[in-house]
């Protein structure tokens, strides 16, 4: 997840630069960024089982969460921006929630343990 979102951000850097207007440009940005950041908390949910203070169950549980909302928040940022396409935005915020039941799942299974 990491990997493709340095790659979709030098992609949107590079390769759509000038392309699109600056309104589609920040979209793109914000998409990459919230993918980026997400894909690090995936990253933080995996190695926690190794810790002993998560379960894999747990990891298994936060990392789908997410993944969901990065598929559907930041994917469907990435083809409003590179399409304009406005009606993909009711996409948005279901990718919101999975966010948001990601970390509060991460919080959950945290304090449960």
């Amino acid at each position: 997840m990491l990997a493709l979102a340095v790659a979709l951000g030098a992609f949107g850097a590079h390769g759509l630069r000038g392309r699109i207007d600056e309104y589609r440009m920040s979209i793109y940005e914000k998409a990459v960024f919230y993918h980026f950041i997400h894909g690090l908390g995936m990253l933080i949910a995996a190695i926690l089982p190794k810790t002993g203070t998560f379960t894999n169950f747990a990891a298994t549980w936060v990392c789908a969460l997410l993944l969901a909302g990065i598929v559907l928040f930041s994917g469907s940022l990435y083809v409003l921006a590179i399409t304009g396409h406005r009606w993909l935005g009711a996409i948005t915020p279901f990718g919101g929630v999975c966010f948001i039941a990601g970390w509060s799942a991460l919080a959950w299974f945290l304090l449960r343990h």
